[in-house]
C-alpha cells in the first residue's frame, strides 16, 4: 500500500437521497476527513455480500476535518452502491484512502470555472470548496440528464460560484442541452486562468478541446474501474498523449487534459 493510505474505520451517519438515482452518504471517520484533499478518492468496502470483494472507489464533496466527516455523494447504479445505499446510520464499514492525487490549487488565479456532468459534480463541489477557501472567484457549469437527477447547482451558488450555468438533456431545468454548450458561451464573454471539470469522457473530451481552443489549462477528474485503488492491479490505466499509460488511481485521477489520449 503507498505511503499516506491507510484503513479507516468509519460509521454512516447518514445515508438520505439526493435527488433521483443519487444518495449523499455522510461517514464519521476523523483520521481520514484530516487527511482527505479535494480531488482524491476513498475506496468503500460495502457489506451484505461475501462474494463481492472489491471496495468501491468514490470521490468526496466536502470533508469536515472539525467535525471529523466525509460527505460523498454517489450513483446508485450497481450491486454494490445499492448495498451501500441500503447501509443506515450507526452501520459501520471501512474505506481506504486518501487514495489518488488531488486537485492542483490556482493560486493567483484571476478566476477559474468548475465543470460537472452528472454524478462528477462530487469531486467538483469539493474542488469549489478548495477554490472558495482560497479566495479564488469562480464559475460553475452544472449539467444532468433532466431536472430531477440535477444536484449540486445551489451549493455551488452557496459557496460563491458568481455564475451558475445549469443544462439538462431534455430542458427541465436550466437550459436544454450540454455543458459544453454552456462553457463555450462562458469562455466568449469571461476569461479564465483554469477549468477544472469531472462527468462522462465524452463530456470532458468536448470540455478539453474548448480549453485548448481558448488557450485555458483544464485539470480533469478521469473516471476507470479501480480495482485496489493504489496502483497495483493495473486495471485503471488511461492513455496518454506520449503513447504511455498512466494509473487512474495512483497517477490521477485528476490529469491535465494536455497529457490525455481522448
Amino acid at each position: 500500500m503507498s505511503a499516506g493510505l491507510a484503513v479507516h474505520e468509519v460509521t454512516v451517519v447518514s445515508n438520505e437521497a439526493a435527488a433521483d438515482g443519487l444518495m449523499r452518504v455522510v461517514l464519521s471517520a476523523p483520521a481520514l476527513a484530516a487527511a482527505i484533499e479535494p480531488g482524491q478518492f476513498v475506496n468503500v468496502h460495502v457489506p451484505g455480500d461475501a462474494s463481492q470483494i472489491l471496495r468501491i472507489p468514490l470521490s468526496f464533496s466536502c470533508a469536515d476535518a472539525e467535525a471529523g466527516t466525509v460527505e460523498i455523494v454517489y450513483a446508485v447504479v450497481g450491486d454494490g452502491t445499492h448495498r451501500l445505499a441500503a447501509l443506515e446510520a450507526g452501520e459501520r464499514t471501512t474505506a481506504v484512502g486518501p487514495c489518488g492525487n488531488p486537485w492542483p490549487a490556482a493560486p493567483g488565479a484571476r478566476r477559474a470555472c468548475v465543470v460537472a456532468g452528472g454524478v462528477g459534480v462530487t469531486p467538483v463541489v469539493a474542488c469549489a470548496r478548495m477554490l472558495a477557501a482560497a479566495d479564488v472567484p469562480f464559475d460553475a457549469v452544472v449539467g444532468a440528464q433532466t431536472a430531477a437527477r440535477l444536484w449540486g447547482a445551489d451549493v455551488l451558488e452557496g459557496l460563491g460560484a458568481g455564475v451558475v450555468a445549469v443544462t439538462t438533456d431534455d430542458g427541465t431545468a436550466g437550459r436544454a442541452g450540454f455543458t459544453t454548450d454552456a462553457l463555450a458561451d462562458l469562455l466568449a464573454k469571461r476569461c479564465y486562468d483554469v477549468v477544472y471539470t469531472c462527468g462522462p469522457e465524452v463530456m470532458m473530451a468536448g470540455i478539453a478541446r474548448l480549453c485548448h481552443e481558448a488557450g485555458v489549462r483544464c485539470l480533469v477528474s478521469m473516471e476507470r474501474m479501480m480495482c485496489c485503488g493504489f496502483g497495483a492491479c493495473g486495471t485503471c490505466n488511461v492513455a496518454m498523449v506520449d503513447g504511455t499509460y498512466k494509473s487512474c488511481c495512483k497517477d490521477g485521477p485528476v490529469f491535465d487534459a494536455e497529457e490525455v489520449a481522448w
